[in-house]
């Protein structure tokens, strides 16, 4: 069987396997694909783009008005024609995750950790959880009935959250350092019971086992058509960011030895760097604005994963 294919079935298998939901989906088309070239585009040409990921009109436009309501997205029509924007809360939104999706490896560890402590009386109850639930998204561990913790923690991040959580004056921010040696057995038992380490682990080693198949499918020179690699690139990273916005991202000194989070890291970069030029053709081909064609991607784009420009990189590293 040819590697276009090969790599062709095996992209339908994993679609019909995974079958995400729409609206998931569509924030992970967006952030990935839509929002370097501008943010906007036509609701007719998305329903087109996702139509061979299982998606229909009913089931785009249903998650489109969901999205506007939870503020991702806005609508301008024009004619008869809607299209979809994101707005300034959901391009925020979009940069914080593109920092952890797209990144380069972090340094070593400096032994410091980011502290919230949240004043008791300063915010009520239902602010609180929503806080929680936010910092738990950004790999905050709970270590205390009013303060969590991170020992990396992205702290443009932390602050853009508690902006919009209207909490900043309800949180104090600490900047703390480990005395205790490095990761010693009493820390470690605390990383254990502030996340769930074993579950991340699952899940990377499952990210693993479907996304090395298409990996390996590909050889040489041979490259499937435009529209597979669009696909497997939209399923490539809406499945890593399933996993990886779960994990808090921890210094590797505070890992297991053999973090499958590595490995999995390594595969969707490689991966991505073999499709990404394909699909960004099929993209400019279907994808509509209200002043025409799709722009081209702004410059940020080429620096994810630390650099898409050379993909004989990838071809040599997973030969």
């Amino acid at each position: 069987m040819s590697t276009p294919r090969r790599f062709a079935e095996l992209t339908q298998n994993l679609a019909d396997s995974t079958s995400p939901r729409a609206k998931s989906l569509i924030v992970t088309i967006y952030g990935d694909a839509i929002a370097p070239h501008g943010g906007t585009v036509w609701l007719g040409s998305l329903i087109r783009l996702v139509e061979p990921l299982g998606l229909n009109e009913r089931l785009v436009r249903t998650a489109v008005l969901r999205l506007s309501r939870d503020s991702w997205l806005s609508a301008n029509q024009i004619g008869r024609r809607s299209y979809y924007s994101l707005t300034e809360s959901g391009r925020r939104r979009f940069e914080d995750a593109h920092r952890r999706i797209y990144s380069v490896p972090r340094a070593a560890w400096n032994g410091r950790w980011t502290l919230a402590v949240l004043v008791t009386g300063a915010i009520t109850n239902a602010s609180r959880d929503r806080l929680r639930r936010e910092l738990t998204w950004l790999g905050f561990g709970t270590i205390g009935a009013n303060c969590m913790a991170h020992p990396d923690a992205d702290i443009d991040a932390v602050r853009h959250v508690l902006q919009d959580q209207g909490v900043a004056d309800g949180v104090v921010l600490l900047d703390a350092n480990d005395i205790g040696g490095g990761a010693s057995p009493p820390l470690l038992e605390l990383v254990r019971q502030c996340w769930d380490i074993e579950q991340l682990e699952d899940g990377y080693r499952g990210f693993l086992e479907r996304f090395r198949p298409l990996l390996q499918s590909i050889h040489g020179n041979e490259r499937p058509d435009p529209q597979s690699c669009f696909l497997i690139r939209t399923l490539l990273i809406h499945e890593y960011r399933r996993v990886l916005l779960r994990d808090p991202q921890l210094p590797d000194e505070l890992l297991q030895s053999g973090w499958s989070g590595t490995a999995a890291r390594l595969l969707c970069r490689n991966l991505y760097r073999l499709t990404q030029h394909p699909a960004e053709r099929h993209l400019m081909s279907v994808l509509e604005t209200a002043d025409g064609p799709l722009p081209e991607a702004a410059p940020y784009f080429f620096d994810r994963f630390g650099g898409l420009e050379d993909a004989s990189v990838a071809v040599r590293e997973s030969a």
